[in-house]
Parts: C-alpha cells; sequence; structure tokens
C-alpha cells in the first residue's frame, strides 16, 4: 500500500493544476453603427451661417453672445436633420462624460471625458443655464483633421476655465452605458455603478436630452440641449470651436 500523505499531496497537486474558470461572457450590444448617409443642408443652414461663425472664441473673462428671449430660433429648431441625441454621464464623484449619437440606438459618433465632476455640473445645472465651451487651435490648411476628431480641448463652463476635456474611444462601460439607456430618449436618474472603487456611493448619474446641433463653419459647431415641451430656452448649451 502506497503512503497516504503522497496519495493525498497526488492528489491536491492534481486538484490545483485545474484552469480557471472562464471570464463571464461580454454583453451582446444591439446598438447599430450609425448612418453614413450624408444630408442636404437645409436653405435656413446658409442663411443663419454668418451669426454662427460668431460664436464663440472663449476666454476666461468672455461674454457670451446671447438669444432673443434666450431661445434658438424658430427656423432652427423646426429643421429636419439637425437633431442628435447627447448623454452627459459619470460617477458622483468622477469626471463627467459626453456621448453623442444619432438616435439612442446607434452607437456614439462622439465620446468626450469633461473636465469637470458630475456632481459640479449638477449643481452648475440647478443653478440655471450651463455653457460649456470646448477650444482649440486651428491646424495648417493643408491638415484636413474634423473639427470633432480633435483629440484634446481646452474647456470652459460659464466663462471659466476648468481644464482640459479628452476625445476618447467609447469604453466597454459606454457602451454598457448606451445600451442600458437604449429605450431612452429623454430623462434624468441614476444606474447601478459598476467599479468597486466607487465604494457603496457609486451609482451613475445621466442625463440625456435631443440638442439641436448648429454647425457655423468647419472650425464651429454647438449643441443647444432642447427642452421636451418645447416653451423654455435650452438650459445647456456646448460650444466646440477652433481658434
Amino acid at each position: 500500500m502506497g503512503d497516504p500523505k503522497t496519495t493525498t499531496n497526488a492528489a491536491a497537486s492534481t486538484s490545483s493544476s485545474k484552469p480557471p474558470p472562464p471570464p463571464p461572457p461580454t454583453q451582446q450590444l444591439s446598438l447599430v453603427q450609425p448612418s453614413t448617409k450624408k444630408k442636404n443642408k437645409p436653405k435656413v443652414f446658409r442663411v443663419f451661417r454668418s451669426v454662427f461663425r460668431s460664436f464663440p472664441i472663449i476666454s476666461p473673462a468672455c461674454k457670451f453672445p446671447s438669444l432673443p428671449g434666450g431661445r434658438l430660433p424658430d427656423s432652427y429648431r423646426n429643421v429636419a436633420g439637425n437633431r442628435i441625441t447627447g448623454t452627459l454621464f459619470g460617477y458622483r464623484k468622477g469626471r463627467v462624460s459626453l456621448s453623442i449619437q444619432e438616435n439612442p440606438r446607434t452607437l456614439p459618433t462622439l465620446v468626450v471625458e469633461l473636465a469637470m465632476q458630475t456632481n459640479v455640473l449638477q449643481k452648475e445645472m440647478s443653478l440655471g443655464m450651463v455653457r460649456i465651451a470646448l477650444e482649440c487651435e486651428k491646424r495648417g490648411d493643408k491638415d484636413k483633421t474634423k473639427l470633432m476628431e480633435e483629440p484634446l480641448w481646452s474647456m470652459y463652463c460659464n466663462g471659466k476655465r476648468s481644464g482640459y476635456g479628452v476625445k476618447r474611444e467609447a469604453s466597454e462601460e459606454d457602451l454598457h452605458v448606451m445600451e442600458v439607456l437604449r429605450a431612452v430618449s429623454m430623462g434624468v436618474g441614476v444606474l447601478p455603478g459598476k467599479s468597486d472603487a466607487e465604494g457603496p456611493d457609486g451609482e451613475m448619474a445621466y442625463m440625456r436630452a435631443h440638442f439641436e446641433r448648429v454647425v457655423g463653419s468647419k472650425d464651429s459647431e454647438t449643441l443647444y440641449m432642447l427642452s421636451p415641451d418645447g416653451n423654455n430656452g435650452p438650459e445647456l448649451s456646448i460650444f466646440f470651436v477652433r481658434i
């Protein structure tokens, strides 16, 4: 008969050599690619284009231009093809990110991590209108980089410098949030957090809304948040400017 200890050790060695269990499968996404069709620019775009070329060159002491009555012109609010879905989301004590989608069912066309904590943005929004400006330097005439493909932006919130906004590829967590919110066209709420680093307060806050996208030039685009009832002026405006 063999030594019992030897037999026990051999069994333990065999048990410890088993491979670890496979990781859980990645969540299947139902989000689809955005449309690649180019839409014709409406006549109203050309009429107002010169107005939005002046929107805005940002400095910490700048004064933002105002719209009549604090509202978008009716001609802009009725233009088809300029409306997109924008989602601001982030852990309460983490930085807030902006995701832009053609509609809630498509993959993001742009994700920018903003230089502001989520709870700070929530506080600013509760006080009134918020205007965020993302500014970068112009490139040479031969450079064909599109405005929304710029990798780094100086960020201002209501005229105050707050750091840098960074364009990034959509992460697995970003896509998870967009998938969970697929059926939400407009709304504000919280989602359970997935990050252990956030601890028990790791809820992720989000705000999703329709935005009117106004293209002033190749160096200027503006997103105006639209209210659900259409009667109030936008509470949030986001300017992308290359100067």
